[in-house]
């Protein structure tokens, strides 16, 4: 019995080569039949090529467990900014609507700024930007600013005095000329269903006179722009900030609260409701998420609409 078990190992081991030998000559000729089907299939291939590539495309996957949202704001959109620039639509409600968007102007007067001031450049605060409605920024009339700081107030706290004094104050600058630079960079991004009347974003005084419109649509290109703009994002991710003065406090009161926030700005006038313009972080790292609301019920719905809409994105989507 010991002979034959030494037999039946020399004769396997001697077989080895053989049978691998015929896995190989297996492989290689299913390497050949299947080539000869592409080329006598070639367009069958290239519908599987394509299908393969829209699979990619196609994630994040709707997680159909997750019913679809109900927000109460006018008009809403979250889309998906991937690493190339590509984007993809997650939510939408009443995307096309022209409403009013109160404070969400000052991104567009901030990259005004950076765009076409010396950002080092000294401004004056004049008393006619002091009389601008409300005290946010906490600006007194006759200090001197660097262009840079005054960036705070104005996306920060929202100030009405900032946005006057960076449009009216600074140098050969005045409003009328100022606002035609915001709706020549609104042509520029494609934002074709924007309209500027100042900078601040305030309704008008005066019944009849036109006022800031937008569409949740064309405030993402806005956003888009923004975040190649290192110094506009630094500024809307910033909590707190009291380097020239007062203590200035960020009216984004979800910084903090919902994680990954890259930037975000909030607008409020009667006419327009509570607006919010947010930029988050993707799950997964799969690049960036723009959230717009428009037409909130007050200054307080605007966070929960937002609250819901990204948290409804993160749930409903399989990343």
């Amino acid at each position: 019995m010991k002979i034959n078990y030494k037999l039946f190992f020399i004769a396997l081991f001697l077989s080895l080569p053989f049978w691998w030998g015929i896995n190989v000559l297996e492989e290689n000729l299913n390497n050949v039949f299947y080539w000869h089907e592409i080329s006598q299939n070639q367009n069958v291939f290239a519908a599987q090529i394509a299908l393969e590539e829209q699979l990619r495309d196609l994630k994040p996957f709707r997680n159909r467990e997750v019913g679809d949202l109900q927000l109460q704001a006018k008009s809403a959109i979250s889309v998906l900014l991937d690493e190339g620039g590509k984007e993809r639509l997650l939510f939408a409600k009443e995307t096309n609507q022209q409403l009013p968007f109160a404070s969400l102007a000052k991104m567009m007067t901030a990259l005004v700024v950076t765009k076409y001031y010396n950002l080092d450049n000294e401004i004056r605060v004049s008393q006619e930007a002091i009389k601008q409605e409300g005290d946010f920024g906490k600006l007194e009339a006759g200090q001197v600013f660097p262009v840079r700081y005054l960036l705070y107030p104005l996306l920060m706290e929202s100030s009405n005095d900032a946005a006057f004094a960076l449009a009216d104050d600074y140098e050969n600058m005045t409003e009328r000329k100022f606002v035609e630079l915001m709706k020549w960079e609104a042509e520029r991004l494609k934002m074709n269903d924007t309209f500027f009347d100042n900078p601040t974003g305030l309704d008008p005084e005066e019944s009849g006179t036109r006022m800031n419109y937008s569409t949740v649509t064309d405030l993402v290109k806005l956003a888009k722009e923004v975040l190649k703009k290192s110094l506009i994002i630094e500024v809307l991710q910033t909590q707190k900030y009291s380097f020239y003065g007062p203590e200035l406090i960020n009216s984004n009161e979800l910084l903090g609260e919902i994680p990954g926030i890259v930037g975000g700005k909030t607008g409020y006038t009667g006419e327009a409701g509570g607006c919010m313009i947010l930029i988050t972080n993707a799950p997964e790292s799969q690049g960036y998420l723009i959230s717009v609301i428009l037409g909130a019920n007050g200054t307080q719905d605007r966070f929960g609409e937002m609250e819901k809409l990204v948290s409804w994105v993160e749930s409903a989507y399989r990343w």
